[in-house]
């Protein structure tokens, strides 16, 4: 077997290291023993953006906010949905991130990040969300575990009653909210219909192919 090449390291702010793997063409970001991300698998990163867009339909010109860019799989599958005049924001609060999709994964990349409807904000979605004011079409949210976070302990107010609904406020009428897990969490299901949400649990596999182990998509929306 190929051995893993260690190929960067970063601190999440106020969170754990984490370090960028190669092992032949495949990369990997690891949190401690942890592996948090694979180029091999993308399936349900992509249907992150697919099954949220879908529910948008007739929005052409749609606003959206991306939390965590980790290997820009749901940022290149939005691009693909996305009209024209669509608006892309990625936030990504590690910037070394950015740099290693920049460098060593620009492969992988394919020249999304220069993608003229995209822009980069090197910041906690989290600000971004609670700043805004009926600003986003969609919101989806790829931001460490799921609910159950592993890199950053900061990133549990995201799916707190007070922090789902400043996502509901950032929200256009009929917007949609849509989070990635890496399990389901019937108490968090129930707390985003506690703030408001008409909210479906989708079952997604995490390889493309239909493969791999099973992941969760919350798709909330505002009403």
């Amino acid at each position: 077997m190929t051995p893993r090449e260690l190929i960067g390291t970063a601190h999440v702010p106020d969170g754990e290291e984490l370090r960028l793997f190669r092992r032949g063409g495949d990369f990997m970001i690891v949190v401690d023993r942890n592996e948090l991300m694979s180029s091999r698998m993308s399936g349900s990163e992509e249907a992150l953006a697919q099954l949220a867009l879908e529910r948008l339909a007739g929005r052409g010109s749609a606003d959206v906010l991306i939390g965590g860019y980790g290997m820009g799989f749901t940022l290149r599958a939005a691009l693909k949905l996305l009209g024209p005049n669509a608006s892309v924001t990625v936030a990504e609060i590690v910037p070394e991130i950015i740099a290693w999709a920049r460098g060593p994964m620009a492969e992988l990349t394919s020249g999304c990040l220069d993608d003229r409807r995209v822009s980069i904000a090197e910041r906690d979605v989290a600000e971004l969300i609670g700043e805004a004011r009926s600003t986003y079409d969609a919101i989806l949210l790829d931001v460490d575990n799921g609910p159950d976070g592993l890199s950053r302990a900061g990133n549990d107010q995201l799916y707190s009653i007070g922090g789902l609904a400043a996502a509901r406020s950032a929200l256009r009428p009929g917007g949609i909210l849509a989070i990635w897990s890496s399990a389901s969490d019937p108490a968090f299901t129930r707390r985003l219909k506690d703030s408001g949400f008409a909210v479906e649990e989708v079952a997604v596999r995490a390889r493309s192919n239909g493969k791999g182990p099973r992941h969760v998509i919350w798709l909330a929306k505002a009403r």
